[in-house]
């Protein structure tokens, strides 16, 4: 077992393969879904899922981990030799789940550092596979954190939706402009900017919005090395486009890495609603000497 280990939460949008070769340690959100509370993941609360109870008008809700359950999972791996971790999460505008894991913090015997990545889905997991990187080249948990932390404010993260509804009743974005949004029958481009959902342009339609999004990626990542990464929720079409469009856009910042691309998780997606597309450009940070 490693001296130091990073735990995420599964907005992160860490594939379990990734997860799993980088040591990174993943603590599951759940989603309600009429009486059914699931954890966030295959077998459970999946983007299908959410996406069909959306569409069928069932109440879906979302939840996050209790501090117990992350200073459980920080005990048990104190027990198994660990002596630091390194905790990164999705925004605390956001959600409870980086205050659990502050709370949990406090109740065990090593060194958690806490990270707010600022940031949501892979934003974030990008900021855990820095701080991963980090500690594979022999830095610190605090060197983990701190590089963790910069990625995450150094991150775009973009996104259309079909309709600002979803994130109005969620309470992720003010009332009035949802009104407004819907008023114009504009579709919104939104960005998420200190922590926070909150609005970028408003276009007339969905076509012109995915251009959109493609200028602003580009525009985001400059002549920098980046990762990018599309998503989308029941969209998959339009999301392959972005991909592939952006794919040849950035293919110099790209350095020959691909765009990921897959459905939202089903945390997020219960906020977004069917039909969003959302690209995350994160520059990569410089390599160790």
């Amino acid at each position: 077992m490693p001296r130091v280990v990073v735990v995420t939460d599964s907005t992160a949008s860490l594939p379990a393969e990734l997860a799993e070769a980088r040591g990174i340690r993943v603590v599951p959100l759940q989603v309600v879904i009429g009486a059914r509370v699931l954890d966030e993941g295959p077998g459970g609360a999946t983007p299908e899922v959410v996406a069909e109870a959306l569409r069928d008008f069932v109440p879906v809700s979302t939840s996050r981990p209790a501090p117990a359950l992350f200073a459980d999972l920080y005990r048990s791996l104190g027990a198994d030799g660990v002596e630091e971790i390194v905790s990164v999460h999705l925004s605390g505008e956001m959600s409870g789940t980086f205050e659990s894991a502050q709370l949990a913090a406090l109740e065990v015997d090593l060194p958690v550092h806490v990270v707010d990545s600022g940031q949501v889905g892979i934003a974030t997991g990008f900021a855990a596979l820095t701080a991963a990187d980090v500690l594979d080249a022999g830095g610190s948990g605090e060197d983990a954190a701190n590089a963790a932390l910069a990625r995450g404010e150094a991150a775009s993260s973009l996104f259309y939706v079909d309709t600002l509804e979803y994130l109005r009743r969620g309470g992720r974005i003010g009332a009035a402009a949802a009104i407004f949004g819907s008023a114009l029958s504009v579709k919104p481009l939104l960005e998420i900017a200190d922590g926070r959902v909150v609005p970028r342009e408003r276009v007339r339609t969905a076509s012109r919005a995915l251009a959109r999004l493609a200028e602003l990626a580009v525009e985001a990542a400059g002549e920098e090395s980046v990762d990018v990464s599309v998503a989308h929720l029941a969209n998959a079409e339009r999301a392959e486009e972005l991909a592939t469009a952006l794919t040849e856009r950035l293919a110099d910042g790209l350095e020959g890495r691909e765009v990921m691309c897959g459905e939202l998780g089903a945390v997020l997606g219960a906020h977004v609603g069917p039909g969003m597309v959302a690209v995350c450009v994160s520059p990569r940070p410089p390599a160790s000497p």
